[in-house]
């Protein structure tokens, strides 16, 4: 087939061959973009790993590379045809406004999620509580942190409700203080109550010995004197050293024969005096 008999306008082949060569250009630019994007995204993966990062944080520093290196490619891609790319990354920002304000409470829970991962204020398989709500962290997503009871409960918190809280992680520190909290009859001597219960401390297994325990003198109480027994205990097995505190506290008591008064009250009668208005004597 001969192409001089097709009577095509003059400057069409050269247009046609620059098209193509720019195809070309933009094809190799964007495949070339999606290898350094894997190499990079690779890279920090790696990179994260010999750190110790969460592997959360090191999938979405990944995906986050990987994509930046891809828009950066497709605008350069775009630039090879004419096309203005001011223009578009106006377009596009405008676009990314709208879908911000549309999506300013997702965005907001996303935002926290990447600061959740970057200062972690805690990290899975810490025990926290978070707006009134106790559990063991399960999971640290982008949007939500899942935590689990003791009662086998699970909480989903939308991750911009978590930052914006006071967090208190339990179970942060190697060690806890158990306190219990024991109420003794005014007529019971303070010095004998104390010794009694420093003996009971003492005597709790499985405390850290570094730390030793406190009996400390709390309030004097309407009906009690009111103590506190304080013993440390390590972070794995504190519920079972603060039930063995309370156990031995109060077999202590009972063998000591001091008494844990219960709240009460004393009502005294005036029998004397005149009658009230509307009733005899013998009906007061």
């Amino acid at each position: 087939m001969n192409l001089d008999s097709l009577h095509l306008p003059p400057g069409t082949w050269q247009l046609a061959l620059s098209f193509a060569g720019r195809s070309l250009g933009a094809l190799f630019l964007v495949l070339v973009a999606l290898f350094v994007a894997r190499r990079l995204a690779r890279l920090s993966d790696a990179a994260c790993a010999r750190a110790n990062v969460d592997p959360t944080l090191s999938k979405f520093a990944g995906k986050l590379i990987r994509w930046g290196v891809m828009i950066v490619a497709i605008v350069m891609a775009m630039g090879t045809f004419g096309i203005k790319t001011t223009s578009f990354a106006a377009i596009l920002g405008a676009a990314g406004l709208a879908i911000g304000l549309a999506m300013q409470g997702t965005l907001s829970h996303f935002a926290a999620g990447v600061m959740l991962l970057i200062f972690r204020p805690f990290k899975v398989g810490d025990t926290v509580e978070i707006g009134g709500k106790r559990g063991k962290v399960d999971e640290i997503d982008i949007f939500f942190t899942i935590l689990d009871t003791p009662d086998n409960r699970r909480f989903i918190l939308p991750n911009g409700q978590v930052f914006g809280q006071a967090i208190e992680n339990v179970t942060f520190h190697p060690t806890r203080r158990a306190d219990v909290l024991v109420g003794t009859e005014y007529g019971a001597d303070l010095d004998r109550v104390r010794e009694v219960l420093m003996a009971a401390a003492l005597a709790v297994p499985g405390q850290v010995a570094e730390k030793p325990p406190q009996v400390v003198l709390v309030a004097l109480g309407t009906s009690s004197i009111d103590w506190e027994v304080r013993v440390w205990a390590p972070r794995d097995t504190f519920l079972d050293v603060f039930q063995a505190a309370r156990r031995g506290v109060k077999q202590a008591l009972d063998t000591a024969g001091i008494g844990i008064p219960y709240p009460q009250m004393d009502v005294h009668v005036d029998t004397g005096g005149a009658p009230a208005a509307g009733f005899t004597a013998a009906e007061r």
